[in-house]
């Protein structure tokens, strides 16, 4: 048997592979540099509730979304995450519609990731008063600064994956443990002054919660706290972000064992401990920060627009003109770590402290999209090039890494690199595919169990789901540019998939032969050596082969004692692009007959057959009947079915495969 190189999904790109720790350091970049802002917006949505609504989310972190990214890591483990999952589930061009919109919201997810981290490292570094009154004029613009920033990521990608997590690594180092040490000053301060915990308590169990926006609730007691942190749980989402590069990255833990089973097991639970350990990491970094930032800064400090009395407004603020947001807003974490609260919380805390925090927040914020870039790099080559829907060269990563770059910097001059234009594109994307997790988790899950539905649904699974799904719509709801400008990428997959699958379509797309036993092998082996010179397709159930023998010999003059082998081709899957067929040699009326199925063109596969016999004898002529079918619907066809202006498409690929006209198996059309 002959055959080209398989596309099969699996691994691709990159061989690099290291302990799961430090690839967990990868996708940790992102996960964790949201600690820059997260304690902000929770407090920004939930005022004093903050703390109680953190403890919310991070309960659905340990107990929602770690089991079901468990899950996917163990039924996805190439990197593929709930996408493959579903992909398994829908077959045919629903299955591949499917995926490109998922794959849609992940471009959105991911690219809005690397684009909105560095516009916030950009943010961070103009408001520093060093970089404002040293930097090159130049560095001063936000869009500059910002592109900037993602060609110095695109560079750094283009030396290897194995410069990127060592980065990486030595990245969240730093910045876990400058957090952690201004955490535990904060915490110390808090046991030594219990009585900033009991008033904040006061607050809490008084309803004065210093929520700006009106509150959906009514009533002070803990169920209406309850309510209400569940109804603010949308605002707090972003806390989630990670998981799905978390799954992204799997192709590159190490593993051990001896069998091929044993290493993928070894990868399974290797991303199973990133999954649990970044969760655990980073839930109890956001249950700490929340608590310091309700405590220990005054609430109109965080305030992104402080309340003023009404005598003061019309005296203090210009027509039109906001009201400035506090100090704290946006960066409660760096507030406390320049020791600009008004409690002396540590004397370690000041400008020295503060710009190192302010450095390795910059550095971090920066380097987020790197897991991005990875998980960009992972997804894109196992899909698209395999549909058809992208250049072969889009499985090499310098290629994709220059385009996506050349993505990033032109999103970035769409939205000015502004962060809050960025922000609900950011957050649809997070969920939707959070959601899709759940949805391939609860589906699978339930297909793997027997007995009464009752007992096959995974009701822990399924109340995930909802909550995501709840999240989701509130998101879209609050946010609907953020579904805009997911709508923007998935329209611009889809147009280039189209378009790339039309190109391509006149390609082989031939990766070999599979044979049903041993036997068809040897028969078919036997026919290539025969030097068999006519073949005649024939429509599995059409007319029988005596009478379509009959036929072929007189309109196209063959003589009695010149063999024919016929070929029925079955279609399988036609949204395929590359296929690899399966063949069945049989005798049928005293006529042999070639029956070959699984595949998903007819063309590709009767030019396939022609060529792989020609490499053993003189080239075979294939003889068609006439079709009366119109040029448009056969070629629309043979698009979408593979099948329709076969003739004339043979033709085509024989050409466009064998360049010397010597050895072109005919075609005859008659």
């Amino acid at each position: 048997m002959s055959a080209s190189p398989t596309h099969a999904s699996g691994e691709h790109g990159h061989h690099f592979k290291s302990f799961w720790l430090w690839v967990m350091c990868l996708t940790g970049v992102d996960y964790f540099s949201t600690l820059g802002y997260q304690p902000s917006i929770a407090f920004d949505n939930a005022g004093r509730l903050s703390p109680i609504a953190t403890l919310f989310l991070v309960l659905v972190t340990l107990f929602g979304a770690v089991p079901i990214y468990r899950h996917v890591a163990s039924s996805s483990p190439h990197g593929q995450g709930s996408i493959a999952m579903l992909e398994r589930l829908v077959s045919g061009w629903g299955g591949k519609i499917l995926v490109l919109i998922l794959l849609g919201f992940a471009a959105t997810d991911f690219v809005i990731t690397k684009t909105l981290s560095a516009a916030d490292a950009a943010v961070h570094l103009l408001e520093n008063p060093f970089w404002e009154h040293h930097a090159p004029r130049l560095l001063q613009n936000q869009v500059t600064l910002t592109m900037m920033l993602l060609t110095l990521l695109g560079g750094w990608f283009m030396r290897g994956f194995a410069e990127v997590v060592w980065l990486a690594v030595a990245i969240v180092a730093v910045y876990l443990s400058i957090n952690f040490l201004l955490l535990v000053e904060c915490l110390r301060y808090l046991l030594t002054h219990p009585s900033l915990l009991s008033e904040w308590f006061q607050h809490v169990v008084n309803g004065e919660w210093a929520i700006g926006s009106h509150l959906p609730v009514s009533g002070t007691g803990w169920g209406s706290i309850l309510i209400l942190c569940f109804l603010l749980f949308p605002k707090l989402a972003l806390g989630l972000s990670g998981f799905e590069t978390g799954v992204a990255v799997m192709p590159l833990i190490a593993e051990e064992g001896e069998t091929p089973q044993e290493r993928l097991e070894s990868r399974i639970d290797g991303a199973r401990k990133l999954l649990l350990v970044a969760a655990l990491i980073m839930s109890s970094y956001l249950l700490c920060s929340s608590l310091v930032t309700a405590t220990l800064i005054p609430a109109d400090a965080l305030r992104k627009a402080p309340a003023i009395a009404e005598e003061e407004s019309a005296a203090t603020l210009e027509p039109g003109r906001p009201p400035e947001k506090g100090p704290a807003a946006d960066r409660a974490l760096a507030y406390l770590a320049h020791g600009e609260s008004p409690l002396p919380v540590s004397p370690l805390f000041g400008n020295v402290f503060g710009t190192l925090y302010d450095i390795s927040t910059v550095v971090i914020l920066w380097f987020a999209g790197a897991s991005a870039m990875a998980g960009l790099l992972n997804l894109v080559p196992q899909y698209l090039p395999r549909y058809g829907m992208a250049p072969d060269w889009a499985r090499a990563t310098r290629p994709l890494v220059l385009l996506f770059t050349g993505i990033n910097l032109f999103v970035t001059w769409i939205f000015s690199a502004s962060v809050d234009a960025q922000g609900a594109a950011y957050a649809t994307g997070v969920i939707v595919l959070m959601s899709s997790a759940a949805t391939a988790t609860i589906i699978e899950t339930y297909r793997s169990r027997t007995g009464h539905w009752i007992w096959r649904v995974p009701w822990g699974y399924s109340l995930i789901g909802l909550l995501f799904f709840y999240t989701m719509v509130a998101i879209i709801i609050e946010k609907p540019q953020g579904m805009q400008i997911a709508s923007f990428f998935i329209v611009a997959i889809i147009v280039t998939s189209i378009i790339s699958r039309t190109w391509r379509s006149t390609e082989l797309r031939f990766t070999g032969f599979d044979f049903k036993d041993d036997n068809d092998k040897f028969l078919w082996d036997s026919l290539r050596h025969l030097e068999i010179a006519i073949l005649v397709p024939h429509r599995p159930g059409g007319r029988d082969l005596i009478e379509k023998e009959q036929s072929i010999r007189a309109e196209h003059h063959l003589q009695p004692h010149e063999p024919i082998v016929f070929v029925e081709v079955s279609r399988g899957d036609v949204s395929e692009f590359y296929q690899h067929p399966t063949i069945d040699v049989t005798q049928q009326e005293g006529r042999i007959v070639l029956r070959i199925t699984n595949c998903s063109s007819i063309p590709h596969v009767l030019a396939a057959v022609a060529l792989e016999m020609s490499k053993s004898g003189r080239p075979p002529e294939i003889h068609f009947g006439w079709s009366n079918e119109s040029p448009m619907r056969a070629n629309v066809g043979f698009l979408l079915f593979g099948e329709g202006n076969v003739p004339w498409l043979v033709r085509e690929l024989l050409m466009k495969a064998e360049k010397n006209p010597a050895l072109q198996p005919r075609v005859i059309i008659g």
